[in-house]
């Protein structure tokens, strides 16, 4: 990352050609900038259209300019926006006029909410939550990204945070005045609210969690060759992406495809066909890898002979429109990829099954590297209940502290925050 000293700029808004291109500015030389390319102060928060000229006095566009002094912008820093036409030729004069001016270079990827993480505009689950939500393709991975973004997250670390705050100020009022009169032991309130802290993160680790959002919903269809399984694939993924053959062994690898199925994010996995003897060695790999995604499915479809398949699958009669279907005395679903029979009721349970695996919309999810934390402050209760040394009751309270404030980015390391602010694209 370069100096945050400098002023950045950058196309903010999609691939031009389109009807607005919005440039952003951001850092000391911002209202310089504009007075450059404008000619004029703006004011505040105002919007207005003015001419932008380069260095030669030539027309460059007529864009709607947007001036935001800091630290009330959404970097902390003077920040300016540009609402110009979108054309290509249009943006690559603006942005070049930009870089002729002293202190100005364009910015890298994530830098403008880097900036803002580092001024205090947001905390690191927000700016998690954000790079989550650039990325969102389904309407729950938005509505989580949301959450996360908008501070429902960061907001319950700092209720739990107030309130362990307020059991140290208990604790450290009784380590330096225990040798006076009106100060006693450490009520019997103390233990109970650590108690109460502990379970109630507890009970939010125990929530689904954002990874599952990101990855999706991941069904695993298994069973012996010429089961239908690559034919279901394909209608389920909506696209030929597994080839058919009535020729056994055709599928010899795992093929994975990611759909959105009502908003929800799926993975669905094609494996190849399970059988005991006439595989050969490329197929004996397949089928070792078949086995080894049953592990890693959330749900299992099962298109084999009933009652030999994974305890926990779902029991699919499939091809159910051929003569050689194969029988089923009670199938969770009887489904035909080929007429399309029964597929809406399949689907319809898949996505019952995700959407109580995943998250809530609105509830804030963690990721993997919050659930850590999480899961450091938890150990951290636990461990100070379970003392009787105020010294060592203190030093538990003090790495719960340390666990919310690398949660929320009060301490953190560069390394983790430039992979972090790496996922955003240049603009945001």
């Amino acid at each position: 990352m370069l100096s945050e000293s400098s002023t950045i700029f950058a196309v903010s808004s999609g691939a031009a050609p389109a009807a607005i291109g919005v440039i952003r500015i951001s850092g000391p030389a911002a209202g310089r900038s504009l007075q450059q390319l404008a000619g004029r102060d703006f004011v505040p928060r105002h919007a207005t259209v003015a001419k932008l000229r380069g260095a030669s006095g030539e027309t460059l566009d007529e864009a709607l300019v947007l001036w935001f002094p800091g630290p009330s912008s959404a970097t902390g820093e003077d920040c300016a926006e540009l609402h110009c036409h979108g054309g290509r030729a249009v943006l690559g004069a603006v942005c070049a006029a930009l870089a002729a001016c002293d202190g100005l270079r364009p910015a890298e990827a994530g830098e403008f909410t880097r900036r803002a993480f580092a001024n205090g505009c947001i905390d690191l689950a927000e700016a998690e939550g954000l790079a989550d939500l650039l990325a969102a393709e389904t309407e729950l991975q938005r509505a989580a990204a949301v959450a996360n973004a908008t501070g429902v997250l960061s907001g319950k670390v700092e209720q739990w945070r107030t309130a362990l705050l307020e059991l140290s100020a208990q604790l450290e009022a009784l380590l330096d005045f225990s040798d006076e009169d009106d100060v006693g032991q450490l009520p019997e309130s103390f233990t109970w609210n650590i108690e109460y802290l502990a379970r109630e993160i507890a009970t939010f680790l125990d929530r689904p969690r954002s990874d599952k959002l990101r990855e999706g919903f991941r069904v695993v269809l298994a069973g012996p060759p010429n089961s239908g399984k690559s034919t279901l694939f394909n209608v389920l993924v909506e696209s030929e992406a597994a080839i058919t053959s009535p020729i056994p062994g055709t599928t010899r690898d795992v093929i994975e495809r990611s759909v959105g199925i009502m908003g929800v994010p799926f993975t669905f996995v094609d494996t190849a066909g399970l059988r005991d003897q006439g595989a050969e060695s490329i197929e004996a790999i397949g089928i070792e890898r078949a086995l080894g995604e049953f592990s890693k499915a959330d749900v299992i479809l099962w298109l084999g002979n009933e009652g030999v398949g994974p305890p926990s699958g779902w029991e699919i009669s499939a091809r159910i429109d051929t003569e050689d279907c194969l029988p089923k005395d009670a199938p969770r679903h009887r489904v035909s990829a080929v007429t399309g029979e029964g597929l809406q009721g399949l689907l319809h349970d898949l996505v019952g099954a995700a959407r109580v695996a995943m998250p809530k919309p609105g509830d804030a999810a963690l990721n993997a590297r919050q659930s850590l934390r999480l899961s450091e402050a938890r150990a951290g209760l636990d461990a100070a209940m379970g003392q009787t040394d105020l010294l060592l009751i203190g030093e538990e309270l003090r790495r719960v502290r340390l666990a919310f404030d690398r949660l929320i980015g009060r301490a953190t390391t560069e390394d983790m925050l430039d992979s972090l602010f790496g996922r955003f694209c240049i603009g945001k």
